[in-house]
């Protein structure tokens, strides 16, 4: 994430929590593969980008040892207020402050979506270095037909195709797993990518 997002985001970081920071404002289908992809992970849990923490809590609260991070402060003071208990830290997607090899899972639920094509191998490679081999990672964005900017609410954002997004994975180190799409009316198409760590992880 680029100054300029972290920015912008923290001058509207109220507004988005009030409208986005809990459970009952995501997707009922989105609530059930997040549960179910984060059941069977045994060690620590990085909820990557994960602003007001409603996700990490979600995780927690589940059983998993999970940890939060964003790189926007007034999120992470919101989350550290809103949701006791887990760990919230302030970093940057771009150098986890996680160990080699340390997480079981990582949740990188829209958090990439500012990262621009040019830019999201490197949190991709972050990834992959702090995973174990085996590990497995989840990410959420904006499906499109082609690989593509367009006008977000607080800054401009991507979709991606499954299959560019699937080909960074594995020049990351990664295994795609599996992928889930879903579409309503007057919303933008979401997709999901389930992935492995290979044994092996591609070093930027």
């Amino acid at each position: 994430m680029s100054d300029a997002v972290r920015d912008a985001y923290g001058r509207r970081a109220a507004e988005y929590a009030e409208l986005l920071g809990s459970m009952a404002a995501t997707h009922p289908m989105d609530r059930t593969l997040v549960s179910s992809w984060a059941e069977p992970l045994d060690g620590p849990v990085l909820d990557a980008g994960c602003g007001p923490g409603q996700w990490t809590r979600f995780l927690r609260d589940r059983g998993a040892d999970a940890h939060g991070l964003d790189q926007v402060p007034e999120f992470i003071e919101h989350a550290r207020r809103t949701h006791p208990g887990p760990p919230f830290e302030l970093g940057s997607l771009d150098a986890l402050p996680d160990a080699d090899g340390s997480l079981a899972g990582i949740l990188a639920w829209y958090s990439l979506i500012h990262h621009d094509p040019g830019a999201i191998d490197r949190p991709l490679s972050e990834f992959a270095r702090a995973l174990r081999p085996g590990g497995g990672i989840l990410l959420g964005f904006v499906l499109g037909e082609t690989t593509e900017p367009f006008d977000h609410a607080v800054v401009r954002a991507y979709r991606w195709t499954f299959d560019a997004l699937g080909e960074r994975l594995i020049a990351a180190g990664f295994e795609v797993v599996e992928t889930h799409s879903r579409t309503a009316p007057d919303q933008r198409p979401h997709g999901a990518i389930s992935a492995i760590r290979a044994g092996t992880a591609h070093r930027s």
